[in-house]
């Protein structure tokens, strides 16, 4: 090969190299240009935490299309957490102290916190405030066929779970027990179980009989009338004392429809309360109605996400 054509093949080539590093400053340049305009038009996300309940429940799926609703609003700075807690008791004081911003709450539990009642005897929890309404929750008692119970009356001597201490059922199952005249500690063998615990327990024969306050339709309540042994409903009746006293019962029946395999002798009467969302007066005010707005803005979306949301109204 000539000295001339050598060196034309190394000038193309040296020429090619510069243009493919002018071609390649340019494309850096281009994507810097764009990441720090982007940059400059993204909003500071705001990260939030609401505190539901078991998974077994109805407050975690209804906290899921909670955030669902709000991250979904074009222009929301908003990224929501949603934690499975102990429920109402755990999200009052966890709102209360500030280490969630929004929780899911029985209304019941929420009128005792705020005039120190109850769990908080003498200590109001002024800082709360609810926002809204949601779901109606029903105190459902579950008992098995094989049992004999019929009525509240027949709870007694039998094993029968109240709940863990301090949670929205164990206050419920104690108010019904007490207004008609049971001692817990000699009337029956009260348990202490969490919800998720109790349909395995019925359906094992190890309790008569269990209280559960909650929405419906729900996943406990499924699993103990779907399991192999019989169970039936329990009508709640002779509340007219205890509603009056307690401004946040109402009385209510059972949608025993959801739930064909169960035992029931017609319409099975109850009472119950809705639950409330949550949060403290130290929440930023912005953050606050970023998220009322989102989900009265989206209410027909929210009704859409869970059953026991279905009915839902602006007033």
């Amino acid at each position: 090969m000539s000295l001339a054509l050598r060196g034309k093949m190394r000038h193309s080539a040296t020429t090619m190299h510069v243009h493919l590093l002018s071609i390649l400053r340019f494309l850096v340049s281009s994507l810097f240009l764009l990441f720090l305009s982007g940059c400059g038009k993204s909003e500071p996300k705001t990260f939030i935490s609401i505190g539901t309940g078991s998974q077994t429940g109805v407050y975690y799926p209804v906290g899921s299309a909670l955030k669902k609703i709000v991250e979904s609003v074009e222009g929301n700075t908003l990224r929501v957490s949603v934690q499975s807690t102990e429920g109402s008791v755990y999200n009052i004081n966890s709102v209360a102290n500030g280490n969630i911003e929004f929780g899911v709450a029985q209304a019941d539990r929420h009128y005792q916190a705020v005039h120190g009642l109850a769990t908080w005897e003498g200590q109001p929890q002024d800082k709360l405030r609810s926002l809204f309404s949601l779901h109606p929750e029903v105190i459902n008692l579950v008992a098995s066929e094989a049992s004999g119970i019929r009525s509240l009356a027949d709870l007694k001597g039998k094993t029968v779970n109240i709940g863990s201490p301090g949670s929205g059922q164990y206050g419920n199952a104690k108010d019904i027990l007490e207004s008609i005249g049971f001692d817990l500690k000699t009337d029956l063998t009260a348990e202490g179980l969490t919800a998720k615990e109790c349909a395995g327990m019925l359906q094992d024969g190890r309790i008569d009989a269990y209280f559960y306050t909650v929405g419906h339709p729900n996943g406990s309540l499924l699993q103990a009338t779907n399991g192999k042994r019989p169970v039936r409903f329990v009508p709640i009746t002779g509340m007219e004392k205890l509603i009056e006293a307690a401004p946040y019962y109402v009385s209510t029946t059972l949608p025993v429809d959801l739930y064909p395999k169960a035992l029931h002798d017609g319409e099975v009467p109850s009472i119950g309360m809705t639950t409330t969302f949550i949060t403290s007066s130290d929440v930023d005010e912005a953050v606050v109605y970023q998220v009322v707005k989102s989900v009265f803005e989206n209410l027909d979306a929210l009704k859409q996400q869970h059953q026991a949301l279905a009915r839902l109204t602006q007033e």
